[in-house]
């Protein structure tokens, strides 16, 4: 800020704000909020008029996306937060943050903002919103994937917030920490920090968007564990708490949901689901994505599946949840397209079943290695000749795994009386 600025400060006054909201541009707006911030009274009217200000200059800042001018208001604000009750200086604290959020691409100024903000309020003692700063901290450290560091703040913060049973926090620390698990595919332990997370939500009021969000992450792992109707419930739950707040996360439980629906082999109702009310208005390229999935999963098809795939890699191969499963989904339908094929062949050319089934040939031929070594059928690869060759399933006799237990059952009852004689005789 210029000096001139400084020693040309506006009175904190309603007719201040006005101007600055009846400037031309945004520039002059935020110069006259500025001037306003920099006046020395400290009476509770202009105290009420300088936090309005902030409001405001921090709404200008955001919108023209000046992310390090954000991160300046803070720190000139610290003298005016020892004139304001510690409660209001968290709320401005937490806007500014999240105002900074909303900025594209800020991720790793967010960050250190965060560490900056985190030692001044340790240096002031003002535990409540240190904590609070960390979990957004946390949070922020998960996205970045720097798991190390985000698990090693939350295991502090977590003992920390339990002592002080500040039951709204754990949800949010609780929840953080089973993402985190996730992530570093520790499935128990993201199970049991989500168990916490509901144990605290249940002896408090939970806002709806916290509880969409318990509910979101209750649906991923499920999904995990290949419990894919229960995670639809849960997706569902969220989907509903989501759109109610217009939360933008609604079009994630949806997608979700559809994915659900594919891996319980229900493919055909994913139009119905599209075509519903609520979901009408998400029509974008998520359903797209999931709806061509569908469309591939329903015809057996291969190729369209592919097809989707590289149409839509933003929606699919870069969610790493709906990845994880249509890899999974993938295999499984490669598997039941490559058995159908080889069915009728005791020898067959890997070129004829790549041509048939429309993939390369490398692929298939590894595909197939793959399917020998766990024994999804017996045969082996002539490479040489680039041939399959499959061998006749070995029946086995039934007599002999009956005689084998004849046997068994037999011995049993030979200890048994040996060890009977054996107590007469003694």
């Amino acid at each position: 800020m210029s000096s001139s600025m400084e020693s040309s400060y506006l009175p904190a006054t309603t007719e201040s704000i006005a101007m600055a909201q009846e400037a031309k541009d945004a520039s002059k707006s935020i110069s006259i909020l500025y001037r306003v911030i920099q006046d020395p009274s400290s009476s509770a009217d202009a105290l009420r008029t300088k936090e309005l200000a902030i409001t405001n200059l921090t709404n200008y800042l955001t919108e023209e996306s000046r992310a390090e001018e954000l991160r300046n208001l803070l720190t000139q604000l610290r003298p005016f937060f020892s004139l304001i009750p510690k409660a209001k200086t968290a709320k401005i604290v937490r806007g500014i943050i999240d105002a900074v959020s909303k900025i594209p691409g800020t991720s790793d100024l967010q960050i250190s903002l965060c560490k900056e903000m985190v030692e001044w309020t340790r240096a002031e003692k003002r535990t409540f919103l240190r904590q609070r700063v960390e979990a957004r901290l946390a949070a922020l450290l998960l996205e970045n994937q720097e798991y190390t560091e985000a698990l090693t703040l939350l295991t502090g913060l977590i003992k920390e917030v339990r002592r002080l049973d500040d039951k709204l926090l754990l949800v949010d620390i609780d929840l953080l920490e089973s993402k985190l698990h996730f992530s570093l595919r520790n499935l128990p332990k993201a199970k049991a920090s989500l168990t916490a997370a509901r144990t605290a939500a249940n002896a408090i009021y939970v806002p709806p968007a916290q509880q969409g969000t318990i509910d979101m992450q209750s649906g991923i792992l499920h999904a995990e564990e290949k419990d894919y109707k229960t995670a639809y419930s849960y997706f569902f739950e969220a989907f509903e708490a989501f759109n109610a707040l217009d939360d933008p996360r609604a079009i994630f439980s949806l997608k979700y949901m559809l994915l659900c629906k594919i891996m319980v082999n229900q493919a055909d109702d994913v139009a119905g689901i599209i075509s519903s009310k609520a979901s009408l208005k998400y029509v974008g390229p998520d359903v797209d994505a999931m709806k061509a999935v569908a469309d591939a999963y329903s015809k057996r098809s291969l190729k369209y599946f592919e097809t989707a795939l590289r149409d839509f890699k933003a929606q699919l191969e870069e969610d790493p949840i709906v990845h994880r499963h249509l890899s999974s989904l993938y295999d499984t339908l490669l598997e039941q397209n490559l058995c159908r094929l080889i069915e009728p062949y005791s020898r067959v050319e890997i070129g004829h079943v790549a041509q048939m089934i429309e993939l390369a040939v490398d692929d298939v031929e590894k595909k197939l290695s793959q399917m020998i070594l766990d024994k999804k059928f017996a045969g082996t690869l002539d490479q040489g000749a680039g041939c399959l060759i499959i061998f006749e399933d070995q029946k086995t006799e039934a007599i002999f795994p009956a005689t084998l237990e004849t046997i068994s059952n037999v011995g049993k009852v030979v200890d048994s009386l040996y060890m009977r004689s054996a107590k007469i005789m003694a």
